[in-house]
Formats: C-alpha cells, sequence, structure tokens
C-alpha cells in the first residue's frame, strides 16, 4: 500500500502551507453515472504482451469533473477509449448510466488532441455535422449552431475553414462540435496538449464555464499536474504500466481556483511525488528500449 498523504483539517486560499490540500476521495451521495469494474487490457505483441491496465476500479458520479493524469504508458488514453467504447476491456467491464459499455454512442462524446475536424467544412458546417446525421430540422440546426457559436466565441468564425484557424480556435470548434449533441458525458483525451500556455489556460476557463452550465459529465486526460488541480473534482493518478490506481484524490480547493496560492502548489507538490515515480520507470523502460506505446 502507497504511503498516505498528510491529512489537511481546513484550507483557503492564503493558508500557510503546513499540509496538503487533499483528503482521499470519499463517497458521494450523488447517483453514479460511469463505473469501472476489474478492467483489464492487455495488447498482444511479437513475442508475449502488454499488460496496460489491470483491476481498474472506480465510480464517476454524475455531474462530476474527473482528471486521469499519470506518465506516458501509464494506460490513461486506454481507460479512456474503452469508456467511449472504441476498445473492449480484456476483463472486467464498464457500465454508463447503468448499460453495458459495448460500442462508441451518443451518450459519450470525444474531443481528441487532434481537433478532429473535416478540413472542407467551415466552422458552421462542422458543428452541424452530428446533428444532420440525427436527422434534426435545418431550423433546429441552425438554431443550435448560433446558440454554440455564441457560447464558444465562434459567431465571426462560421465561415472559416479549419485551415484558417489557430489552434485554440479548432480547438473550441472541436469541444462545440461534440456539445452540439449534447451528450451527457464528455470524454477528453489531452485536448489542450498542444496549445501555448496563455491559450490553454483561456480554454481551460471555458471549458469550466461550459461544464458549470450544463452539468455535464467530464472525464479528461491529462499530463500536467497543474492543469488537472485547475480543473478537477477529483485526480484519479495512475502508474506506470501496468496501469492501475495509484491515488484517487478529491480537490477540496474552492473554485475559481488561484494557481498561485499556497494551498494549490501545495497540493502540486504533492501529486509530483506520486507522479515523478511513475515517470522514473516510464524512462527506465524507456531506455531500455522497451516501450512500446
Amino acid at each position: 500500500m502507497s504511503a498516505q498523504l498528510h491529512p489537511i483539517e481546513s484550507v483557503t486560499q492564503d493558508a500557510v502551507p503546513v499540509a496538503p490540500p487533499v483528503t482521499s476521495a470519499a463517497p458521494s451521495q450523488a447517483s453514479p453515472h460511469i463505473v469501472v469494474s476489474g478492467v483489464d487490457k492487455i495488447f498482444p505483441v511479437p513475442g508475449g504482451e502488454v499488460v496496460a491496465l489491470k483491476d481498474i476500479d472506480f465510480t464517476i458520479n454524475r455531474g462530476e469533473f474527473v482528471c486521469l493524469l499519470g506518465p506516458s504508458g501509464c494506460g490513461k488514453s486506454t481507460l479512456l477509449n474503452a469508456i467511449a467504447g472504441f476498445s473492449h476491456p480484456t476483463r472486467g467491464g464498464i457500465d454508463v448510466e447503468g448499460r453495458t459499455v459495448a460500442a462508441p454512442g451518443p451518450d459519450r462524446g470525444m474531443v481528441f488532441q487532434e481537433y478532429a475536424l473535416f478540413p472542407w467544412m467551415t466552422v458552421a458546417q462542422n458543428i452541424a455535422f452530428g446533428l444532420e446525421i440525427k436527422g434534426m430540422s435545418r431550423g433546429a440546426i441552425q438554431a443550435r449552431v448560433a446558440e454554440l457559436l455564441d457560447m464558444l466565441k465562434l459567431a465571426e468564425f462560421r465561415d472559416r475553414f479549419p485551415k484558417d484557424l489557430s489552434g485554440g480556435m479548432r480547438q473550441r470548434v472541436a469541444i462545440a462540435r461534440v456539445l452540439a449533441l449534447d451528450s451527457p458525458v464528455m470524454l477528453m483525451d489531452e485536448p489542450f496538449g498542444a496549445l501555448d500556455a496563455l491559450t490553454r489556460r483561456s480554454l481551460q476557463d471555458e471549458l469550466l464555464r461550459i461544464w458549470a452550465a450544463t452539468g455535464k459529465t467530464i472525464v479528461f486526460v491529462t499530463h500536467s499536474i497543474e492543469e488537472s488541480i485547475y480543473l478537477a473534482d477529483r485526480i484519479v493518478v495512475l502508474t506506470y504500466r501496468p496501469g492501475t490506481i495509484k491515488r484517487d484524490l478529491r480537490v477540496e480547493l474552492p473554485r475559481p481556483r488561484d494557481s498561485a496560492s499556497a494551498a494549490f502548489n501545495a497540493l502540486k507538490r504533492d501529486l509530483s511525488a506520486l507522479v515523478t515515480a511513475e515517470q522514473h520507470r516510464f524512462e527506465q523502460v524507456e531506455l531500455k528500449g522497451l516501450t512500446t506505446d
């Protein structure tokens, strides 16, 4: 069993950092939305197999914002893809809304790091695409697209093509396209990883605003410790391969969060110690030329 973090009785943004602002994630009275039960994921490789995930068990409640945090090779994206239904666990199962995940579905929207926009479509057309597939009326589509263009501050770019947009604007379009389908679950695979620091913070704030307004359940993969603290209700730290849950932490800092505060940085130091140990394991394997990601 891993060492327990030093407990904290109370934390404020101005507190002296005598202890980290962390408590273990406690059971909530909220309704379970995503249940991951005993999940293993094994990939066959020449001469053997790679155990990507092992004995993953946790529950995400409705409306919760959960970050999956860890180094490369810990299985964060593998787990997210299993929740999305893009791949199936080797053992165990995943339920969303009480139904076993067997394939991708409209109840789970996915935002990728690579934007995944159609380059031949305008911003408005990209956002409308899923609604057209659903068979919505032209008037309903136009109203929903206009609403999302306004929400994501994209109205003046509605007739632009992706090639004419910055990385941050492209990611806004990708988020808008997922929001258009109104999936109760948003799955996000390092969506801001390729952006500069200022754009990244702007989109983090935009995402938090959307989350507060819509009440969606969000599962967000990140390498960034600071990003996970800034965004999440809970941070699930995964070990290097095989990916297991090293720590499931509830972030008690009030929102909006100040990344320069003593409390924020006390938590950042503790999470850094957890993740750095796993990063060292990854680096040792990489140096030996055994990494297969």
